[in-house]
């Protein structure tokens, strides 16, 4: 059997970034849908995003530990699950089931992070590595780019539940890539010792940075779940609405770009600036949305896209250097 060249393998797990991507903030775009669909309150539709950012958080980790299968197989489960998670959300006849969509999604993303970077790094020399993540990772940057507001616009000329079958007939294709395009050969990954969890946990600056990031992007998740119901509110209209998501998603890329860059050399002193202009900006939202004025909530929105994840290169390299330490 020949070689898997590892160009494959990486737009392979690039086409499972992008449905893992657009599934992650997909209900932003739909909640007025969802408010109206099961009369619920913008509140109680807001839980597709926290629930499933709670599936992400608490249940992932711990099932990478109780995972023994090879990465290949690990794959398929993971986006079988994720399909079986945006089906059940798309043709769910109750909130509740949607939720329980939304869970099981968020449980083949948390997995998918743990172990996609793992098979980017395998199957490229080792001098090629972060190269081979940042080309995985782009899927994640197209998604927000285009998968978002592709998926919000289905929803607006069809209904909500499209959404998610769009996002699961993705999943699909990124399952059949994997059986193709993922070599069968990569090792099974070892037992996960959980005294690392003890160590972790007993080191305060390791906990400080998981802190930062915890409260860092609170207010920018709480931000962005309902920034489709705020610019709805002060006057904009549906599609314009999905312009702006696009613009948004530009604005996350290049963010994204220049974070990485700020951070090279001194990753703690850019992120303290990063973090303050993020705190301006959502400061600006706030004023912009309770003035009830239009033009200021669409730049602070811009302005929200390109703050919003400047810092995550400089918080992954911050931790990476804690932890060499």
């Amino acid at each position: 059997m020949n070689k898997i060249s590892p160009r494959l393998t990486l737009f392979a797990l690039a086409i499972n970034a992008f449905a893992i991507g657009s599934t992650e903030f997909i209900s932003v775009g739909l909640l007025p849908m969802i408010v109206k669909s099961f009369n619920i309150s913008l509140s109680q539709a807001g839980l597709t995003v926290s629930l499933y950012a709670l599936g992400v958080t608490i249940g992932a980790p711990l099932l990478t530990i109780l995972t023994e299968w090879s990465r290949h197989s690990l794959m398929l489960g993971i986006m079988t699950l994720f399909i079986i998670g945006n089906l059940l959300a798309a043709f769910a006849p109750f909130f509740a089931i949607l939720l329980l969509g939304r869970i099981l999604a968020a449980l083949a993303h948390g997995i998918f992070m743990s172990i996609s970077t793992v098979i980017a790094a395998d199957v490229v020399e080792p001098s090629r590595r972060a190269s081979a993540i940042a080309i995985m990772f782009t899927g994640l940057t197209v998604a927000t780019v285009t998968g978002v507001p592709l998926g919000t616009f289905i929803g607006q000329q069809t209904s909500w539940n499209m959404s998610f079958i769009f996002i699961a007939t993705v999943g699909l294709i990124g399952l059949i890539a994997d059986y193709f395009l993922i070599p069968k050969s990569l090792p099974i990954p070892g037992k996960v010792d959980l005294h690392g969890f003890i160590r972790i946990f007993t080191n305060k600056p390791l906990v400080l940075s998981f802190l930062i990031t915890a409260f860092g992007y609170g207010g920018t998740f709480a931000a962005y779940t309902y920034l489709s119901p705020l610019l709805e509110g002060v006057g904009f209209s549906a599609n314009a609405i999905v312009i702006i998501l696009v613009i948004y998603g530009v604005m996350v890329a290049i963010g994204n770009t220049l974070g990485g860059r700020f951070a090279n050399t001194n990753p703690l002193n850019s992120l303290i600036k990063m973090f303050e202009l993020l705190m301006t900006t959502l400061l600006f939202l706030f004023v912009a949305v309770l003035a009830n004025n239009g033009i200021l909530t669409l730049l602070a929105s811009i302005l929200l896209g390109l703050f919003a994840f400047m810092n995550v290169p400089g918080l992954q390299l911050y931790v990476v250097q804690l932890a060499e330490k």
